[in-house]
């Protein structure tokens, strides 16, 4: 008995400095946990979406979840060779030039109207605390912080590990000009060495005029945050971009919802909606969009081309690693929403409407 308590006091304490380590963020306190509490949309001492949303949807329990993803876990979440990838030298591209550039999951880069803007970026080849669980599969690892140029924006939906990705985000430090981000995440990036001069963090239904014609309006997810045990004390959104030529919605991880509709009302139509269809399951179908779900949204949103993301980088669900692309496309033929499907590191000419991408998730079976 001893012997068992002292290993489980040893135990215990190992979690807690491990979790002390910069890789996990902060806390908001301070100011910054003082404006959080005046928000309208945290309460109970947590941030709240708009509607319910229970982590688990009716019938599934953790240990059900947890049974399927360890113990019956689905060969085809991994591809069998490496993904079909190209590499666009970004250090190279011409500044004038409107372009987008997947990097796998929720990461990419564009570059519009003069301004270089980067998403999401995670870098490190994994998605997690460890380095060596949840790793990127095969050939879908591209790109590194040495590959991305100078950035005039860089935004950040939230402060999950397969979106905030400590090792990319130090050693981007030295070339980021400024850091748009949901309220609250900012504290991780104060704690890595960020300047709070460059850091704009802001509540749902808040706006960013950024000059030379840029704006951004903050819109709601139905989603949740965290990087340890603790969860929302930073809050998740998705980001209306307006520029000098386009409008664009840049998606964050979200089920779907009501906010859809209205974000497409407010500050729609958009030009390209990038929208997360991937690490799905009708287990936790509140927090992420089933592909079905991901069309409507795409319509919601008055977008005339959509961008499925948050898929073939990293097995964060039980669906087959090609399953978000290859069944979005069959609703689709339904649908007929104008969707773009460039593979990781792949040129899409932002501007370009007649631009054709191949079925390339084919290749990688």
């Amino acid at each position: 008995m001893l012997v068992a308590l002292l290993i489980i006091i040893a135990f215990i304490a190992a979690v807690a400095i491990f979790i002390r380590l910069p890789r996990f963020g902060s806390k908001p306190s301070g100011e910054r946990l003082a404006l959080i509490q005046q928000s309208p949309n945290y309460r109970d001492g947590a941030f709240q979406n708009q509607s319910p949303t229970p982590s688990l949807t009716d019938g599934a329990t953790y240990s059900s979840v947890m049974k399927e993803f360890f113990f019956k876990r689905n060969k085809r979440v991994q591809p069998e060779r490496p993904i079909p990838s190209v590499k666009t030298d970004l250090l190279s591209l011409n500044r004038k030039e409107d372009i987008l550039v997947w990097f796998g999951h929720s990461s990419y880069y564009m570059q519009i109207d003069g301004k270089r803007i980067l998403v999401d970026p995670v870098l490190s080849g994994h998605a997690s605390p460890f380095s060596f669980t949840t790793k990127a599969f095969p050939g879908a690892d591209r790109y590194k912080p040495a590959d991305i140029p100078e950035i005039d924006y860089l935004f950040i939906s939230h402060d999950h590990w397969d979106h905030l990705d400590y090792d990319a985000i130090i050693a981007l430090k030295p070339k980021i000009k400024q850091v748009i981000c949901s309220l609250g995440t900012g504290a991780h990036l104060e704690r890595w060495g960020y300047d709070k001069n460059i850091i704009i963090e802001k509540d749902w239904y808040q706006e960013i005029a950024l000059g030379d014609g840029f704006m951004v309006h903050t819109v709601p997810g139905r989603h949740f945050s965290g990087r340890s045990f603790k969860r929302n004390q930073a809050i998740w959104c998705a980001f209306a971009l307006k520029t000098p030529t386009m409008n664009l919605f840049i998606g964050g991880d979200s089920g779907y919802d009501k906010h859809f509709a209205e974000a497409g009302k407010t500050y729609g139509p958009f030009d390209l909606a990038i929208l997360e269809c991937g690490q799905y399951s009708k287990n936790w179908k509140y927090i992420h969009m089933l592909p079905g779900e991901v069309l409507q949204a795409a319509k919601d949103l008055h977008a005339k081309r959509l961008l499925p993301v948050h898929s073939s980088k990293f097995a964060l669900s039980t669906h087959d690693w090609d399953a978000p692309l290859k069944t979005l496309t069959e609703l689709n033929k339904q649908e007929h929403v104008d969707m773009i499907t460039p593979m990781i590191g792949e040129r899409v000419n932002l501007k370009d409407t007649t631009q054709q991408f191949t079925k390339w998730w084919e290749l990688g079976n």
